[in-house]
């Protein structure tokens, strides 16, 4: 099984991606082949809305997205990971999502009734998020917002991990609870349990 980490956080070695290497860890113990994307390594622009998607379910934009189509096709599990910044993902993380408007052009292409896109037949999804502050519904938009990708990619979101309260870059690392909760979850997006 294939597991794909998408690391959304500008900031290398942050407290995002210490969670992802952990769920990625665990997902490697329980058997699964493990790639990774980092979001701001890409040099990709974001959607440009031109269509050119819409007749085939393939992006026309000539960037390194290119690269990351394959792996989103790939995967069996997809996990996103990102600091909250303003009550939403990052720049970096939003324009790689944003380009995934071309699989959901292909999804219609190929599930042409709305029973058809009530069935999900790729995998299933998760976010993990951090945030420094403690709002109510700091992690609400990115929630909807992923929801709606997996819904892109034909896969189910299965929700994930949220920590608030978390600013300093590694301070995650302090909380060994968050850490162990990350592996177990990378275990069981792989094992189903």
């Amino acid at each position: 099984m294939k597991v794909l980490g998408i690391y959304g956080s500008p900031r290398q070695g942050g407290n995002s991606d210490l969670l992802l290497d952990q769920a990625l860890e665990g997902a490697r113990s329980a058997g699964a082949a493990i790639e990774k994307v980092y979001a701001r390594d890409l040099k990709m622009s974001g959607c440009l809305e031109c269509g050119g998607c819409t007749p085939t379910g393939i992006c026309v934009v000539q960037d390194e997205m290119a690269r990351v189509y394959p792996l989103l096709e790939e995967a069996k599990v997809t996990i996103l990971s990102s600091p909250i910044f303003f009550y939403g993902v990052t720049a970096q993380l939003k324009a790689l999502v944003d380009r995934v408007q071309a699989m959901w052009s292909k999804r219609l292409l190929e599930k042409k009734t709305p029973e058809q896109r009530k069935r999900y037949d790729h995998g299933k999804g998760y976010l993990i998020a951090v945030g420094a502050t403690k709002g109510k519904t700091l992690f609400d938009g990115s929630q909807m917002m992923a929801k709606y990708f997996f819904d892109a990619l034909d896969m189910s979101y299965e929700g994930g991990l949220f920590y608030k309260g978390i600013e300093t870059k590694g301070n995650i690392s302090d909380n060994p609870e968050a850490m162990r909760e990350a592996y177990d979850l990378g275990v069981k997006a792989v094992r189903g349990s």
